[in-house]
């Protein structure tokens, strides 16, 4: 392993970050779609970079093992891919009359923080904290598939919005019984939602607890992810969002 003077993990989630915050008070449009690109760039070669540097120990945040960082390579290679074709075709909507200069800028910005939102969801080494990127990353999602401000496509913002709130919530209960099935074996507080902790002490957990915890996870993820039949939001939003 190489060490370097910077956490390759932390960069794939700050790059995302510091590139929306940019974006979003750039006086113009014209070099958003560039450091849009630019930034996923770095973010790619960031999360390639852990296969070579030193990984840090898991802490009670963030961690990268030999399972996420598969994980992290394959959505940071789609983000930078996706970002070097959206660029022309968000710059073509443009021309068309189809979206404004702030809608051009305001679609980057919120892409960089959708990649933010998935990338923290899998370096997180907490529960909580994976629940909250992944809803991060869906209100981003359904912000920029209303971005052209028609009809249909507000509807099917509209329905993404409720469908993913329905889904996060039964998410959210199924993080709140996993939490409860770990507080009597590793405590109180934020111990109990640690993945690494948590993976450990997993066999003696109630499993009555856990099985209902499964159930209404596997009911929350599926649904943002479009499993079928949780994907009634899914046709509209992939027809009128950019």
């Amino acid at each position: 392993m190489i060490a370097l003077p910077f956490s390759a993990a932390f960069a794939v989630i700050a790059i995302p970050v510091v590139s929306a915050l940019i974006l979003a008070i750039l006086p113009g449009y014209r070099a958003a779609a560039r450091l849009n690109v630019l930034a996923s760039l770095l973010t790619f070669v960031s999360a390639l970079s852990l296969f070579v540097t030193e990984r840090p120990e898991p802490g009670q945040f963030l961690f990268v093992d030999d399972l996420n960082i598969v994980f992290i390579v394959l959505n940071t290679f789609v983000g930078f891919t996706a970002a070097q074709f959206s660029a022309s075709y968000i710059s073509h909507e443009l021309e068309t009359g189809h979206l404004t200069a702030n809608n051009i800028r305001f679609y980057h910005a919120m892409y960089q923080v959708m990649m933010f939102g998935m990338n923290l969801a899998f370096v997180a080494n907490n529960i909580g904290l994976m629940w909250v990127a992944v809803e991060l990353a869906t209100l981003t999602t359904v912000m920029m598939v209303g971005i052209y401000r028609t009809h249909q496509a507000l509807e099917a913002a509209w329905k993404y919005f409720l469908l993913g709130s329905v889904g996060i919530g039964f998410a959210l209960f199924g993080t709140i019984l996993v939490y409860l099935a770990a507080r009597p074996l590793i405590g109180e507080g934020q111990d109990a939602m640690v993945w690494t902790l948590l993976v450990g002490k997993a066999a003696e957990f109630d499993p009555a607890l856990l099985n209902l915890a499964f159930v209404f996870l596997m009911l929350g993820y599926g649904t943002k992810v479009g499993l079928a039949p949780l994907h009634a939001w899914l046709p509209d939003a992939h027809a009128e969002g950019p």
